[in-house]
């Protein structure tokens, strides 16, 4: 029997959980904390960063502390929906088809560099993102829980690509950002591999948390109070979005509650019961920026998301 655990435990499990990533994934702590909070809302992720920054090795690092199964596919031109999903297969044996599972049937799926395969293959995720199963032979087949996707793509080579489209997009609960890390960090990373350390060997970490402890602080999280006031300034920052004058397309009614559960989740593993505007501010950036889609000529004027972003943050009235 599966013992029952509390939501200060839970808590101090994902506490632990950060520290013990960090003892194979240098610097990264927003990454780090943001793929927490997306397993807390049961959300998606999309990563980006150039190659070598360590996306991989945070999403298999993450699933060991945790526990969890994870499967990593690399989207090619050629990945079809069937090689993502499964597919039915022929069994000589007894004469009938029988389905496969692909690898979708994980609890971390990464799916790497996801905008170079085609749209055809990246709408056979959304409904597993979105329904949490996959349809085949005329039966739902439920995913593993929890089951969260972690995306990621290159932010400077898009030849042979194919954008995300704003459905899909939208289908992310948060879009995060990996840079290159300063000297100090990227000095730690050398000494580190001079000391021996393996990337791809992760024995040394822990399991620290696990589904159980996700379970627990997901429901917590649903219990956090929200003052009506702090509401109204999340649909107001969302609103201003819609009428910025660089915006073509703003922030929808599924960005806006996005943002509430995200800031719903980082209050709670902040150790409060309650959410404040600034806890708003700090996930309006991973929350929003995949959700505004900018005018062509507000780009070549040198016009970004956060940009955007950042003026509506200085703009709107904060409650008191």
């Amino acid at each position: 029997m599966t013992a029952v655990v509390g939501a200060e435990e839970a808590r101090a499990a994902l506490v632990a959980l950060r520290t013990e990533i960090g003892k194979a994934v240098v610097g990264n702590d927003a990454a780090i904390t943001s793929l927490i909070l997306a397993l807390l809302c049961k959300g998606h992720v999309l990563l980006e960063g150039v190659p070598g920054v360590a996306k991989t090795l945070l999403v298999r690092a993450l699933a060991t502390a945790l526990d969890l199964s994870t499967t990593r596919v690399q989207f090619t031109p050629d990945l079809m929906p069937g090689d993502l999903t499964g597919s039915l297969v022929y069994d000589s044996h007894n004469a009938a088809f029988s389905f496969r599972e692909g690898p979708v049937f994980t609890h971390l799926l990464l799916a790497d560099e996801i905008n170079r395969t085609p749209p055809k293959t990246q709408s056979a995720l959304l409904e597993a993102m979105e329904e949490r199963q996959v349809s085949a032979d005329g039966k739902s087949r439920p995913l593993p829980s929890p089951f969260i996707v972690i995306a990621t793509q290159n932010p400077v080579e898009y030849e042979g690509t194919y954008p995300l489209p704003e459905a899909q997009l939208d289908r992310f609960l948060l879009k995060v950002t990996m840079p290159v890390p300063p000297r100090e960090q990227e000095i730690d990373v050398l000494t580190r591999h001079a000391s021996g350390f393996d990337p791809r060997d992760l024995s040394s970490l822990n399991a620290v948390a696990g589904a159980a402890h996700l379970e627990a602080g997901s429901a917590a999280v649903r219990s956090l109070t929200v003052a009506p006031e702090v509401i109204a300034y999340v649909v107001d920052v969302c609103r201003a979005t819609r009428q910025s004058p660089a915006v073509r397309l703003g922030v929808s009614p599924r960005g806006a509650t996005a943002l509430l559960a995200a800031a719903r989740a980082w209050a709670w593993l902040s150790g409060r019961d309650y959410v404040t505007p600034d806890d708003v501010k700090s996930l309006a950036r991973p929350a929003l920026r995949h959700r505004l889609e900018l005018r062509p000529e507000a780009e070549l004027e040198g016009a970004t998301p956060d940009g955007v972003l950042d003026g509506v943050l200085g703009t709107v009235q904060v409650p008191r």
